[in-house]
């Protein structure tokens, strides 16, 4: 029986009803693979903020440094500064981890309606720079209050972060339809752009299976929502990719559905997983909230963690509850939380002697 520690972070508000969704969901495929998943949970988050005046204990990093992956909900309080939110868990954690890849995938799934008129499928990963960039710590603000009050934030790209993001974005596409897109504005971003872009294509040169297109940013947001199935893998800077991802899981049909996988590649460090969605906190505690973007994060750290068979499974039961017309209010179902949680549940139950199955023809 393969075991593994998993740190569990349910953050805040609809995290608390979207974690033990997908915990529930995991234990049962866990049971049904003969995995041993420990969860340890951490009460961290704007609640712990408001009695502790910091995100996460003052060791948080070093806690979550005995797991072998973290499992987030949301994270995000309007009593709380988005600022003081992010910077105080979720960013620390991506870079203390060296979680340089951002995974987002952007699928179309069967039951639930896009709000595109074509009926193309739509399946493609978003590789997202997750450690620098626009996101950076360099920058502040002087003569606050004043009329010449002023506000400088830097951009920085390193080679080393341009090309790591650009290799695991090619060795990806290498495996699918060897199509890779990089998002850039080097037409008006003079210097960090043309960096990316330089980096960028040197990097794909080593992958001659692979196609390289590079594409502005805002035309690449209109093709985006005209024609997102002809897109494969997409490789984008911390902010780009944050902003296109968010459109692309809009474009499939609700932002509840999407997973992403904060990954750290060489395993020398927790990867941590979460869905793309926030806190929602205008829902919380309503019994509305879609569990599937959760879920389906699940599914990408049984994937992470060396499991595919369970990490199908698991995929198969959402997509199979979905099918049936069971989803959430927000993909134009009825069911709650809970409710949709218990049919794919049942959908796990159910597809698992064909799992079993598919399992031992493999091993054979």
């Amino acid at each position: 029986m393969s075991t593994h520690r998993i740190a569990v972070i349910p953050g805040d508000g609809i995290g608390n009803e979207v974690v033990p969704a997908a915990i529930d969901c995991l234990e049962r495929i866990a049971e049904l693979h003969s995995l041993d998943l420990k969860f340890t949970y951490f009460d961290w988050g704007s609640e712990y903020y408001s009695r502790h005046g910091r995100m996460m204990a003052v060791d948080g990093l070093e806690q979550l440094a005995k797991h072998d992956a973290i499992f987030l909900g949301a994270v995000g309080s309007p009593e709380v500064p988005d600022a003081e939110s992010l910077w105080g868990l979720l960013i620390p954690i991506r870079r203390e981890f060296r979680q340089y890849i951002n995974l987002r995938p952007v699928k179309t799934l069967d039951g639930v309606a896009s709000p595109l008129a074509a009926k193309h499928p739509i399946d493609l990963l978003l590789v997202r720079e997750n450690n620098e960039g626009e996101y950076s710590e360099v920058g502040g603000r002087m003569y606050r209050g004043l009329p010449q009050e002023s506000a400088v934030q830097e951009t920085i790209f390193t080679r080393m972060g341009v090309s790591r993001a650009a290799h695991y974005a090619a060795a990806l596409a290498a495996t699918r339809r060897g199509k890779l897109t990089s998002a850039t504005k080097s037409n008006g971003i003079v210097h960090t752009m043309p960096f990316w872009d330089e980096i960028v294509a040197e990097t794909v040169s080593e992958y001659p299976e692979v196609t390289l297109t590079s594409e502005l940013v805002d035309a690449l947001a209109a093709h985006l929502v005209l024609k997102p199935w002809t897109f494969d893998v997409i490789v984008a800077s911390n902010l780009f990719g944050d902003i296109l991802s968010d459109l692309g899981s809009s474009v499939t049909g609700s932002i509840g559905l999407a997973p992403s996988a904060n990954l750290n590649p060489e395993g020398d460090y927790p990867s941590l997983f979460e869905p793309v969605h926030g806190s929602a906190p205008d829902i919380a505690g309503k019994g509305l909230a879609n569990p599937v973007g959760q879920i389906w994060s699940g599914a990408m750290m049984l994937e992470h963690l060396g499991h595919p068979e369970a990490a199908a499974h698991l995929q198969s039961a959402f997509e199979s509850a979905l099918r049936d017309g069971l989803g959430t209010r927000d993909v134009g179902g009825t069911s709650s939380t809970s409710e949709f949680t218990a049919a794919v549940l049942s959908a796990i139950d159910a597809l698992a002697p064909k799992q079993a199955s598919i399992a031992g023809n493999s091993a054979s």
